[in-house]
């Protein structure tokens, strides 16, 4: 397939386009590097640089593309509180964009990189498609607003679309993983401790109602991610918008996770327990059963230490290059 993969140069975006690549599939990445690296774009893929706003159409009007993956966003939950009128006009302003461009191209397939932070502080877990959806932040709005968007262009112009929630994404994947300037995920911010780029790491909260006290969540592998995208742009149906959740279906509490990257890194990390933050859930399990029923997606990688292994792979490579190039700066 010829495909479009808005936000490339990302985390999720950039692995996502490797494993389309590595299938045999031809790849062009739309980025302006506002969060992402160029030199997480793949090896084999075609790079515009600009804005979806600026280039969506542009692209798909140059010649017959067989689907488009959307990742570009802002998506930094706290930012969004802060800053909620970029969030909502970069996240939707250019979702829309995009759909218009989808719609006057007539490329009729679409997979939407979604957010658990759809559903809010549900009720119970695991989380199923069908539970209300509540955003308690901008960024969790936004992303829903665009299922909402979808649902009705995919209705009124014949197109086939896809939105995936996922939860915690982790780990790495050939030679790709999570290189943000500003990081707020859990192991990657674990192992920087473990590389020295931080003191320690702050436990927020240790009275949850959970086995050790400590919130707890789902994580998913990005590899196992990125097979579902494929799995999706596959099997989409015009005029059919469905939406999926992705995890692992279990759950790790934090004193979990920084006790397997103490194993996986053999080194003492410290930590230290601060007060709960607001509006921090106790668990978020997802349940990933319609995903593995209609899709047929069979995530592989679910062992918390693979995934943190993988990421350490990644994350010590990444100080290396950084060390080498100050050493040649200096």
């Amino acid at each position: 397939m010829k495909l479009l993969v808005t936000g490339g140069a990302g985390y999720v975006g950039s692995v996502c386009s490797a494993v389309l690549l590595d299938q045999g599939h031809d790849v062009t990445i739309i980025d302006n590097f506002s969060t992402g690296n160029a030199e997480a774009v793949p090896e084999g893929a075609t790079l515009v640089e600009g804005t979806v706003e600026g280039k969506a159409f542009e692209v798909l009007s140059s010649d017959s593309f067989d689907g488009v993956i959307h990742f570009a966003a802002m998506s930094l939950v706290g930012e969004s509180v802060e800053k909620p009128a970029e969030y909502w006009r970069n996240n939707v302003g250019q979702t829309l964009n995009l759909l218009d461009a989808m719609r006057d191209t007539e490329t009729r397939n679409l997979v939407f990189s979604s957010s658990a932070a759809t559903y809010g502080e549900p009720e119970k877990t695991p989380i199923t498609e069908d539970m209300p959806t509540s955003p308690t932040n901008p960024y969790g709005a936004t992303k829903l607003a665009m299922d909402y968007a979808i649902s009705s262009y995919a209705k009124a112009y014949n197109i086939g679309a896809t939105s995936l929630r996922y939860f915690n994404v982790a780990g790495a994947w050939g030679g790709l993983g999570e290189n943000r300037e500003v990081e707020t995920h859990l192991i990657p911010l674990v192992l920087q401790v473990a590389l020295g780029h931080r003191e320690k790491i702050m436990v927020f909260g240790d009275d949850w109602p959970t086995p050790d006290g400590t919130a707890v969540r789902d994580y998913i592998h990005v590899k196992d991610l990125a097979d579902a995208h494929l799995l999706a742009l596959e099997s989409n149906k015009p005029g059919q918008h469905r939406i999926f959740n992705l995890g692992s279906g279990d759950g790790f509490s934090v004193r979990q996770v920084i006790d397997t990257c103490r194993k996986v890194t053999g080194l003492n990390i410290p930590a230290e327990d601060a007060p709960r933050r607001a509006g921090d859930p106790a668990t978020l399990i997802a349940s990933s059963a319609r995903a593995m029923q209609e899709l047929g997606w069979q995530p592989q990688l679910t062992d918390l230490e693979t995934i943190v292994a993988d990421a350490w792979e990644y994350t010590r490579a990444l100080g290396s290059r950084a060390h080498s190039a100050r050493r040649k700066i200096n």
